[in-house]
């Protein structure tokens, strides 16, 4: 399980990358104007520290695969990692609407890409916390 915890954590810190764009791409500076400031700040904060603890997870798998998979420590790590990605698997599916990327070509690919992606992460560190 040790390779797959460090492919998990390059792709983490792929992920936690990609949130530096996402003002840009989602056009917040717009689509944000009408919202107040608190509610403006609060979303800019909350990517911020998503992306740095979707890095710090990422650094960590990298960093300690074999701790994570062979210590007793670890093992709780890859449970509380293998619930927090399948609850994301379920948000994924039940908390957008469907209307956000069905019949529309990138948005449905991502979608896919994203699910597939949420499936490994959790798999991974299920099977982890299991053996």
């Amino acid at each position: 399980m040790e390779i797959h915890l460090k492919i998990v954590g390059v792709l983490l810190i792929v992920l936690a990358s990609i949130h530096l764009v996402f003002p840009r791409y989602f056009n917040w500076a717009e689509e944000l104007k009408s919202s107040s400031l608190i509610n403006r700040q609060m979303m800019t904060v909350h990517t911020f520290f998503i992306a740095l603890t979707v890095l710090l997870m990422g650094l960590l798998c990298l960093t300690s695969s074999t701790e994570i998979a062979e210590t007793d420590l670890g093992k709780k790590i890859a449970l509380g990692l293998g619930l927090f990605w399948t609850v994301r698997l379920i948000i994924q599916f039940f908390g957008y609407s469907t209307a956000l990327w069905k019949g529309k070509r990138f948005e449905t690919s991502m979608h896919i890409v994203f699910s597939v992606l949420w499936t490994y992460l959790s798999v991974v560190f299920w099977i982890t916390y299991f053996n």
